[in-house]
């Protein structure tokens, strides 16, 4: 059976659940229905404690009555949670706070250089960098934790990037793709290839020590893919658990000789003194909601990526291509 989990964005919700007579309530209607009395045993609370908490839990929607089972004079109700595990992922902001950008999604070296230039030249904004990957940004974006979120997936039955996706974890909101470049992918070694890297194959070699991304992020939905039509078994890699969240720390794990092999951005590796071995070209797009497009400061943050000056630095990194840059796309 699917196991349910379910995405707490509202402030009731977190706020019954920091009572932790509640939380523990809660944890204990995910192993299984109880009823009142056995909570209450449980937990050493007397019942009409125990009903008081369930109340609250039910009205904020996190507890349910299962079942109702009654003999001659005697009826028990059961309840039960309505998830099998929470998500709590909230953003919390300064209070008044209307100059705060959050921008999660899949890690880019030319975006961190934008935002950087930007708020240089607009210190009273913020904007948070949060690399999570591609899926978690998106997701992010549709709970309304972040205002922007950016993605490089290549949707196998359809050979697109990112409209896809977009489409189906929006299918209900209108959103706008924006893109920021198309650019190059690689394996990544050191100076000089001391462990003879020729091509993807080397990936299950076991003398070579390779370094992954995290799941979710487009590169390792790419390499998993990959792996799958090439028959490598991901246990036979050394180091396929070993993940980290960004090109940059990819690169770097690789210059420090903690490990031999990795998959990134061309632009990552010359960064670090690496060789490489282009695999694919990709295209890189920001993503935002239509209501997200009130926002000036959201507005003025995406005219900057389409000016002439934004352009050529994109352009400039190792492996990247400013064609399409600020290209739109309405899905």
């Amino acid at each position: 059976m699917l196991n349910r989990l379910l995405p707490l964005n509202s402030l009731e919700q977190i706020n019954t659940i920091s009572d932790p007579r509640r939380l523990e309530i809660l944890r204990q209607l995910m192993v299984k229905p109880s009823t009142v009395s056995q909570i209450g045993r449980h937990l050493n609370e007397f019942p009409a404690a125990v009903r008081y908490h369930i109340k609250k839990l039910e009205a904020a929607e996190l507890v349910e009555l299962s079942e109702v089972r009654g003999s001659p004079g005697f009826t028990e109700k059961y309840y039960s949670a309505k998830a099998d595990a929470l998500l709590i992922q909230r953003t919390i902001l300064p209070s008044t706070d209307n100059k705060s950008i959050i921008f999660m999604g899949s890690h880019d070296l030319a975006l961190e250089r934008i935002i950087q230039q930007y708020c240089d030249l607009h210190p009273e904004i913020k904007i948070f960098n949060f690399p999570v990957g591609s899926l978690d940004g998106l997701i992010a974006l549709r709970q309304g934790t972040a205002h922007l979120a950016g993605c490089h997936l290549l949707d196998a039955e359809t050979q697109q990037y990112n409209q896809p996706y977009v489409k189906h974890i929006f299918p209900d909101q209108n959103t706008q793709l924006v893109t920021l470049a198309n650019r190059v992918q690689g394996l990544l070694f050191a100076a000089g290839n001391p462990t003879g890297i020729s091509g993807l194959e080397d990936i299950s070699r076991g003398d070579v020590r390779f370094v992954n991304r995290n799941p979710g992020s487009g590169t390792r939905i790419w390499l998993d893919k990959r792996l799958a039509k090439s028959g490598i078994n991901s246990r036979n890699i050394n180091g396929y658990t070993k993940e980290l969240n960004s090109h940059t720390a990819v690169a770097q794990e690789i210059k420090i000789g903690c490990a031999d092999l990795g998959i990134g951005l061309i632009a990552a590796g010359v960064i670090q003194g690496l060789e490489s071995i282009p695999l694919f070209e990709e295209q890189y797009d920001l993503v935002i909601s239509v209501g997200k497009m009130e926002n000036r400061d959201i507005m003025a943050v995406m005219d900057h990526l389409s000016t002439a000056q934004s352009r050529k630095m994109i352009g400039n990194f190792p492996g990247y291509d400013a064609r399409n840059t600020g290209a739109s796309l309405d899905v």
